[in-house]
This record gives structure tokens, sequence and C-alpha cells, in this order.
């Protein structure tokens, strides 16, 4: 046999690997696939889509590669353009329809447990037997308490279609008792209190825009006015909005016959105006609105209508700045889509979505840091962005509404010893072991001032400081009890009070005097320069 050549041979496998790493290629790319460049059509994401779903290694959850899909895909547009699964629509109709099915409580977790703060008036917990204070354990054979368990997580056990049937063991004075509760149709309110501040001030906190807004609204505010009110407080701080219909007839309770409200305009929208028609109850109210930067959307459109025409005067820090209007577009298989289809304008002609950053997400983390919650210096104003209000006021658009009258975040209060209790819920959970105490007192107290003399008479501030040492080991140094009391006793005061008939009611009530935004408004009853 002749010697064969190592360099032949090498040469020979060369060709021959490459012959067949060509074949495999082949087989691994396959042939291109055909696209004529017509993105409108939205052809590519398609074929994209059949490929993996033909050629994939493993099988597939086709639901989860569409709806990931979609996620990516309004990603791009902007940050409200949102797709929806089933569940997350649900809750999302639910939120701002006015109503719920689930069991009908109320409740808060300050250690690791939820603990029963008021069973609605009428609904299934009161008529099962669920008292105020009940330690909720156990939704049906799920352990709830102890397992630092999330408080949405409780929430869905707990809801449920009308006329099913769940059971909810409670711990009441350390034994346990089950209840077998019907859920049904729960009434969520949206007006958290409304009350009388003095003889001719009212209160009213709006928590969000729902179905039920303009009607709760409105019958609070009948009752302040037959209690003698001619100015009104209207607290929209973390107002994060809903419904633009709520917002547009609250606004037109207080405005003249063709004033402007809002217009809306988008690509394929035309503009469309809303005015006021002029037969609102609230004309001759003098009016404040209080705003920060948890305010947004339909929010912001009150405030922008009565702002502009020279309405009222807006009070706080700068409104976070969404001005989108987006419409829902429901599918057959429960989900949806909001899709932003227009901008809103306030009447001057601003519109105040602010700007799509790459930090949109943490633009309120970035006002902290830029000193704009404790500063007006610091506040960013599109000063370019010019516009007039019916007086000739300058306002400017461009990220959010700017107060008239801005108030800082007062960081002096917090001592070291406010901060460590705030860490550890202390007052949260001081409150909930008063209520255990005194259960019977305060579920008699139906007066804020019998309610504020008991709580003086009952010391609480020596009870306090003896549970934060006692439980939480936390003492204050020299001094910081002298300079956190005059804070820290009324929000112990709210915590407990709210475990009272008065309910959130008192818990709003004893933060006046030390809520720097309210104080501003009462001082300040017209707008600054006029």
């Amino acid at each position: 046999m002749k010697k064969i050549d190592l360099n032949i041979v090498i040469a020979l496998l060369g060709i021959v690997l490459g012959v067949l790493i060509t074949l495999v290629a082949g087989q691994i790319f396959g042939k291109e696939r055909e696209f004529d460049g017509d993105y409108n059509r939205w052809r590519k994401l398609n074929l994209i889509l059949q490929e993996v779903q033909n050629n994939y290694v493993d099988t597939i959850d086709m639901e989860s590669m569409t709806d990931a899909a979609v996620v990516a895909a309004l990603a791009e547009l902007d940050p409200h353009s949102v797709y929806l699964p089933p569940m997350e629509l649900t809750e999302s109709e639910t939120e701002l329809a006015g109503n719920f099915e689930g069991i009908g409580i109320t409740f808060n977790v300050p250690n690791d447990t939820a603990v029963v703060l008021n069973p609605i008036t009428g609904g299934p917990s009161e008529k099962a037997g669920l008292m105020q204070g009940d330690r909720i354990v156990r939704v049906d054979d799920i352990d709830v308490a102890g397992v630092k368990m999330p408080q949405d997580s409780m929430i869905r056990l707990m809801k449920g279609p009308k006329g099913s049937k769940v059971k909810i063991t409670v711990s009441r004075d350390g034994t346990l008792i089950p209840f077998d509760i019907i859920r049904d149709k729960i009434p969520v309110h949206c007006v958290d209190a409304a009350f009388m501040i003095n003889d001719t001030t009212g209160y009213i906190k709006l928590s969000k825009f729902t179905r039920t807004t303009y009607k709760e609204f409105t019958e609070a505010a009948q009752k302040l006015t037959d209690s003698g009110m001619t100015r009104l407080l209207f607290d929209l701080r973390d107002n994060t909005g809903g419904y633009f219909d709520q917002s547009w007839k609250l606004a037109n309770e207080f405005l003249e016959r063709g004033d402007e409200v809002v217009y809306m305009e988008g690509l394929h929208r035309p503009r469309q105006n809303f005015d006021a028609d002029g037969r609102g109850r609230l004309k001759d109210v003098q009016l404040s609105i209080l705003i920060d930067e948890g305010t947004a959307s339909s929010s912001e459109i009150f405030s922008g209508a009565i702002q502009d025409n020279d309405r009222g005067v807006i009070v706080g820090r700068r409104s976070f700045g969404k001005g989108l209007v987006q419409e829902p577009i429901n599918f057959t298989d429960g989900s949806g889509i909001r899709l932003t289809v227009s901008r809103f304008h306030t009447p001057s002609g601003r519109c105040i979505q602010k700007p799509y950053a790459d930090d949109y997400e943490y633009d309120i983390y970035e006002r902290y840091a830029h000193g704009e919650m404790t500063s007006a210096d610091s506040m960013k104003v599109d000063t370019t962005a010019v516009f007039y209000t019916v007086k000739g006021r300058r306002v400017y658009g461009g990220g959010g509404i700017i107060p008239d009258i801005f108030v800082p975040i007062d960081t002096t209060r917090a001592t070291t010893f406010f901060i460590n209790c705030n860490r550890k819920a202390t007052q949260m959970r001081f409150a909930q072991t008063m209520f255990d105490r005194y259960r019977g007192t305060l579920a008699g107290i139906s007066d804020f001032d019998q309610l504020d003399a008991w709580l003086d008479n009952a010391d609480i501030a020596a009870q306090f400081l003896d549970y934060a040492a006692r439980i939480d080991g936390l003492k204050p140094k020299e001094g910081e009890w002298e300079a956190s009391e005059p804070y820290m006793m009324p929000q112990l005061k709210a915590l407990v009070g709210r475990f009272s008939r008065l309910g959130d009611e008192a818990f709003y009530r004893f933060y006046i005097p030390i809520d720097d935004t309210i104080q501003a408004a009462l001082t300040n009853s017209s707008v600054v320069g006029f």
C-alpha cells in the first residue's frame, strides 16, 4: 500500500466537512422566508410567530408567546398603552366600577395578620357575624396569617362571584371561629371623608374617579352645604384618576355656562370640546384643590379646568403629569388593551403629559433627588410652553399641573425615633392593641369631640412609648420625643380613632392640624396675584 500524503488527507477531510456543514446549515437555517417589506399589515410579526410555532425545538405556549409579543409591541408606544390579560382586566374594571363581588370588609395587615377594620354595613361579612378587630387566619383551607402572604393575594382569595361560598376562619379573643359567607356585590366608595372643618369650610377627600363618583360627591357636597359650607377644600392628593366623564361632571358643578372644561385630540380622533352647561349647584362655593405628585389623569383634568378658568386655587405640589386618553378595547377571550387615542388639553391649551423619558416610572424618585419636594425653585417648569388663564395668568404645560401655592414636604419632623417606628409599623400595631384593650368604648363613640377627649384621658402618649420600648425595643433619645410628639400624637390619635364609629372621618380630622397643605389652603383663600 502506498503511503498517503498527510496534507492530501487533511485537504480531503476539509472538503467533506465543508459539504456536511453546508448541508446541516441548510437544515438548521432553512430557506429564506419571503417578506414583501410591507410593515403596515404586521406581516413580519406574523411570519416570525409562525416560524416559531412550526420549528421551535420544544413545545411552546402560544398564548404566552402571543401575549408577550403584544406587550412588547405596545411598550414601543407610550407608558399608558397596555395589554391586560383576563384576570388583570377584570380587576381593573372592578376597581373603577364602584362595586365588586366579595365578602365586604376593610382590613389592615399590621403584623403579618389581616385585621378586620370594619365589616361593610349590610354586607355579607356583617350578616355572617364578622366583627371589627377579628384576625383572619384562614380562607377556605389556605392559611393567610403568619405566612407573609401579600395583601393582594389575600384579596383575591376573598373575592369571588356573587352567590359563591367562602369559609373565613378568624381568631377572636384567642378563639378560632369559622364563618361560611355567601359573597355578594359590595359597594366601593370613592369619597373617603366629607365633613366641616369649621362653621363655613367643608372638606371632601376623593380617592378615585369611579362610576359612582359624581353621585357620591354631590350627595356629600349637599350635606356640607346644608351645614353652612361656603368654602370647600377638595382633596385630590394621591387620586390617580379614572373615568373621564366623572371628572367632567364634577367640574361642571363649579363652572359657568360655556366655560371650557377640556378638549381632546389625536391623529385619528378629531378635536372634541367639553364645556360646562351652567347648571352646577356649587358655582358660588369658594374652592381650593389640594394636589400632589400622586394626582393624575382625571384629577388633573378637573384641576386644570378650575385653574385655567380662574375658578379656584390649586395648593400643594406638581401633579403627576398624565395627559393621555386611553380607550378600552376588549376581546372575546376576556383580555383587552387600553390604547392611547388622544391627548387632553386644559382650556388654555396645555397638554400636561410629561415626557416619555427612560426613567418615566421613576420620575417621582427623581423629584425627591432633585429637591423638588422641598423647594419650589427646583420644580421642573417648561418655560417655553407658556399659556394663559381666563384672567391672563401664566400657566405652563409639559409636565403636570403646577400649583398656585407650593407646599413643600416638611422633613424637619423626621427624628430617628420616628423613622424607626415607621419602619416597624409600630404606630399601626399600637393602634390595634388599643382597640383590643378598649373595643367596647371605641365602638360606642360617634362624636369627634368626645373621641378626642377620650384619647387625651387615655394618655396614649405614655402607653405608646411603653409599647414601643417593650415590643419593638425603641426608645427616643434625649429631645427626640419632644421633637416628634407634635406630629406623632395626631398620627396616633388618627390610627386609634379609625376604630371608632367615625372611621375614616376621625382619621382625616385628626391629621388637619399637622397637614401643611390643608393649613396653606385655609390661610390662602384666593389665587396669588389677584
